[in-house]
């Protein structure tokens, strides 16, 4: 009866164990509904923000803002240093989110190193800080402190020293890695150029707006262009979160089912096993009782 006991132990381990990851599945959609509001309300201003750097910007426009020049190859004299900002989550147990957000950074940090720059890694996210540090990778900055609910003040606190340092021609540009959210089943792993500042293209066959400006545009520049670099950050944190409390909700659900599963194959098993047992010592007893006649 050893057996039977043990697997009654395993049982009631296994069902703890989906108690756990069905709550963590809940608190996960819990949260991932308020970070899904969140990205709701950031897109529609970053799109809006950047559909007037694209009415604004202009050929003479770009020779007089450094932020939207691109700079040369370092073999033609331009910096040798570029930088990469990676986010990750704080937590884990959330299916292959932070891995391959790591894995992407990697791959874009190899590519810049063989075209000859000096790679700066800006680290947001315990899980990615972890992981570099693990292997080595030297760290320009860290932070682990933005957490669920980022602001723009941490986008403005990341980005104002790499924009001053582009602006001073010391960064060839800037690269951020993040997760996209399309949906709660697809967060892909996403590459965006924040520096240099590439305005969005216009449609096929459109021309430049005619605008009367007031104040003029080098005015309207000097600040839409620093605010558009922040938000695009901004933009990347929030979709981030919601990516991260997505790939847990479909991990701890993927969890929570394959626990189901165990169990009713435990619990067939046990059945199967006492079945065994009962038939065996009812064999034994009308045996010892033919025996006895």
């Amino acid at each position: 009866m050893a057996k039977g006991q043990q697997l009654k132990a395993r049982i009631r381990s296994v069902r703890n164990t989906r108690k756990i990851t069905r709550t963590m599945e809940l608190v996960a959609t819990s949260k991932l509904k308020r970070a899904q509001d969140r990205v709701r309300c950031a897109r529609p201003y970053a799109e809006a923000l950047a559909a007037v750097i694209g009415d604004l910007v202009t050929p003479e426009l770009v020779e007089r803002f450094p932020l939207l020049q691109q700079p040369k190859p370092p073999a033609q004299g331009g910096p040798e240093r570029t930088a990469v900002i990676m986010l990750t989550s704080n937590r884990g147990l959330a299916g292959g989110f932070n891995s391959n957000l790591i894995k992407m950074t990697l791959a874009r940090v190899g590519e810049l190193e063989k075209a000859g720059y000096t790679v700066d890694v800006h680290a947001l996210g315990k899980k990615g800080i972890g992981y570099l540090k693990y292997i080595g990778r030297p760290l320009a900055t860290q932070r682990v402190d933005i957490g669920d609910k980022p602001a723009p003040h941490h986008a403005a606190e990341v980005m104002d020293g790499l924009v001053d340092a582009f602006v001073a021609g010391e960064l060839a540009g800037v690269d951020l890695v993040f997760a996209k959210f399309n949906n709660p089943m697809s967060t892909p792993p996403t590459i965006m150029h924040i520096l240099p500042v590439v305005p969005p293209e216009r449609p096929a066959g459109g021309t430049q707006p005619d605008f009367i400006l007031r104040p003029s545009a080098d005015e309207i520049a000097e600040r839409l262009l620093p605010l558009y670099v922040r938000n695009q950050l901004f933009r990347g944190l929030v979709e981030t979160v919601a990516s991260e409390h997505g790939a847990r909700r479909t991990a701890m659900k993927s969890a929570t089912d394959n626990a189901g599963e165990i169990i009713q194959y435990l619990q067939r098993t046990f059945n199967k096993q006492r079945q065994a047992q009962i038939t065996q010592e009812i064999a034994e007893i009308v045996g010892g009782a033919a025996s006895l006649g």
